[in-house]
C-alpha cells in the first residue's frame, strides 16, 4: 500500500509525535484540516438495493439451523483480520459458515456477527456489524484499518437489511451486550453447519458451475503463454501470475494457493513455492480453481507437457491416471458410499503400478485393507473431496456423514487420482522418476448419474495435445 507520506493512522493532536516512540509514523492534524475535514461532502444516495440472489437460500440455511437448536442461543462469527505484517493485513475471507448463512461474500465486513436469538417458535436473527462512520466522526479519516477515505465507502445498516435480507443492527450493540466478541466455538454447531454444506443447493450449483467456467479460461490462457514460462527463470511464476489475473478479473481469485509445478515439482503434492523453470519435455500439473465474488470455489488440475506432446512414456503413465478418474467416475452412483468412488480409482493404481513390475506384492495383496498399500506409494493422497465455499468442504462433518457417507444428488466432489515418481525414488526405473501426473475434475451428482461440471476442459492426452496445439498457432 502506498498513499504518500501519511499511510497510516493519523493523530489528531497537532503535536509532534514523540521521538522514539511506537507511533513515530503517526503525522500530526493541522488545526485548519480538523477545522474544515467534516464540511463539503455531497449527500450519500439512500437508494436500498434490491435483494441478492442469494439472500432468498441463505434464509432457508438459517431456518434449518434454527430448527436444530432450539431455544439455544447461536453466535457465528464472521472472522477479522488477519495481520500479514507490521501495519499490513491479509486480504479478509469470511468464515465459510458466516458467508454460507448470511449470502454475504467477498464484500462482507470483518469482525461481523451473526446472532441467533432464541424466542417461543424459534430465533430471532441479526447480523450485526460496524455501521458506516459519519463524516463528522474521526474514524472517517484518522482510522486507516476502518476509516472510509482509506478503504472506501463501507454499508449501511439499511443497505446490508434490504440487500441480505437480514435484521441488521451496529456491531457496537452487540458488543454491549456480550463485552469483549471472544467466541467459544460450539462443536455441535460447527458439525451442523458443516454438514448442512453437503447437498447444495441450486444457487450453490450455478455458482460451482461459473466458478469451473472461468477456471477453465485461466488454463487456456496458461496454455498460451507457456512459451513465455519457458523463457523465464522463474517459468511456474508466470503460469501461477497468468492464472491469477484470470482469477482477479473475472471471479474474486483463487480459492487456494495455486500449484503450478513443473518437472519433479510435480510430485510433491502442495507445490506452491512455484519458483522453478518449465522445461520442455517435461511435465507441468497446475492445480488451480478460481473462486467467485460468492466464495464457491472450483478445484481442477491438468497436467501439461510443456512442448505440446507427450513422450511414450509420460503418455502411459498419463493415460493410466485417466483409466483411474474414468474408473471412479464410473463407480460413482446414489446410493454408494463416497469411499467407494476412491477404491474403484485405487485399484487401477494398483493393477497397473503391479503390471509394470513396482510393487513387491500383487494387485490383489496391495489392495487388502490390513496387510497392503504398497501402491500408496505413488499416490498417498485420497481421490475425492468435498468442493464449495471450501476448497475442501464440509470438513468438520462426522465420519459418518463424509468418508463414509453416502452419495446424495445435490453433492459436489472431487475425483483426483494421479501418479507421483519423485526424482530421487529408487523403487522404480529410471525414465519415471521426476514424473507426476494428476487430473482434477468437478463432479456434480444428479438423480441421474454423476455429471462432470469441468468435462469441456480436455482430459485424454490426445484432447490435450489437440488443445494446447490449437491455443498455440
Amino acid at each position: 500500500m502506498s498513499t504518500g507520506e501519511n499511510d497510516t493512522i493519523a493523530d489528531e493532536t497537532v503535536e509532534p509525535p514523540v521521538e522514539n516512540s511506537s507511533t513515530n509514523r503517526k503525522q500530526p492534524f493541522p488545526q485548519g484540516f480538523l477545522d474544515t475535514i467534516s464540511t463539503g461532502w455531497a449527500e450519500r444516495p439512500d437508494t436500498l438495493p434490491a435483494p441478492r440472489a442469494q439472500a432468498t437460500y441463505a434464509e432457508r440455511r438459517r431456518a434449518a439451523v434454527s430448527a436444530a437448536f432450539p431455544g439455544k442461543r447461536l453466535v457465528i462469527p464472521a472472522g477479522s483480520l488477519k495481520q500479514r505484517s507490521n501495519d499490513t493485513d491479509y486480504v479478509f475471507r469470511a468464515h465459510s459458515a458466516f458467508a454460507h448463512l448470511t449470502g454475504w461474500g467477498s464484500d462482507a465486513e470483518p469482525d461481523s456477527v451473526l446472532v441467533f436469538e432464541p424466542t417461543h417458535d424459534g430465533h430471532d436473527v441479526t447480523l450485526y456489524f460496524r455501521e458506516r462512520a459519519d463524516r463528522t466522526t474521526t474514524e472517517f479519516y484518522a482510522d486507516a484499518t476502518v476509516g472510509e477515505f482509506w478503504i472506501g465507502p463501507r454499508p449501511s445498516l439499511a443497505g446490508v437489511a434490504a440487500d441480505l435480507q437480514v435484521a441488521t443492527a451496529h456491531l457496537h450493540e452487540f458488543a454491549a451486550v456480550d463485552g469483549e466478541l471472544v467466541l467459544e466455538e460450539d462443536e455441535s454447531l460447527t458439525r451442523f453447519v458443516s454438514e448442512l454444506r453437503l447437498i447444495k443447493d441450486d444457487f450453490e450449483i450455478g455458482e460451482m458451475r461459473r466458478a469451473v467456467e472461468i477456471t477453465a479460461r485461466g488454463f487456456d490462457d496458461i496454455i498460451r503463454e507457456l512459451p513465455a514460462a519457458v523463457a523465464h527463470a522463474r517459468g511456474e511464476r508466470v503460469v501461477e501470475g497468468v492464472f491469477h489475473r484470470r482469477a482477479r478479473e473475472d471471479g474474486n481469485g483463487e480459492g487456494y494457493d495455486t500449484i503450478a509445478a513443473s518437472g519433479p515439482h510435480a510430485c510433491y503434492l502442495h507445490w506452491t513455492r512455484n519458483d522453478g523453470t518449465v522445461v520442455p519435455g517435461d511435465l507441468i500439473l497446475v492445480d488451480a480453481g478460481v473462486e467467485a465474488d460468492s466464495l464457491y470455489t472450483a478445484d481442477i488440475t491438468r497436467t501439461l507437457p510443456v512442448s505440446g506432446t507427450f513422450t511414450d512414456v509420460q503418455r502411459r503413465v498419463y493415460e493410466t491416471v485417466r483409466e483411474a478418474a474414468d474408473a471412479a467416475f464410473a463407480a460413482a452412483k446414489v446410493g454408494v458410499r463416497f469411499r467407494d468412488v476412491h477404491a474403484a480409482a485405487m485399484a487401477v493404481i494398483a493393477e497397473r503400478t503391479a503390471e509394470w513390475g513396482l510393487l513387491p506384492v500383487s494387485a490383489e495383496e496391495a489392495l487388502d485393507a490390513d496387510k497392503g498399500g504398497q501402491h500408496r506409494r505413488y499416490m498417498v493422497h485420497g481421490t475425492s473431496h468435498h468442493l464449495g465455499i471450501d476448497v475442501h468442504d464440509c470438513a468438520q462433518a462426522r465420519r459418518e456423514m463424509y468418508y463414509d457417507g453416502i452419495l446424495t444428488p445435490g453433492m459436489v466432489f472431487t475425483i483426483e487420482p494421479g501418479l507421483y515418481f519423485q526424482i530421487d525414488d529408487l523403487t522404480v526405473p529410471a525414465e519415471l522418476r521426476g514424473i507426476g501426473v494428476r487430473i482434477e475434475d468437478d463432479i456434480l451428482m444428479t438423480e441421474d448419474g454423476p455429471v462432470n461440471l469441468s468435462a469441456d476442459i480436455p482430459r485424454t492426452a490426445d484432447e490435450v495435445e489437440a488443445w494446447m496445439a490449437r491455443l498455440q498457432r
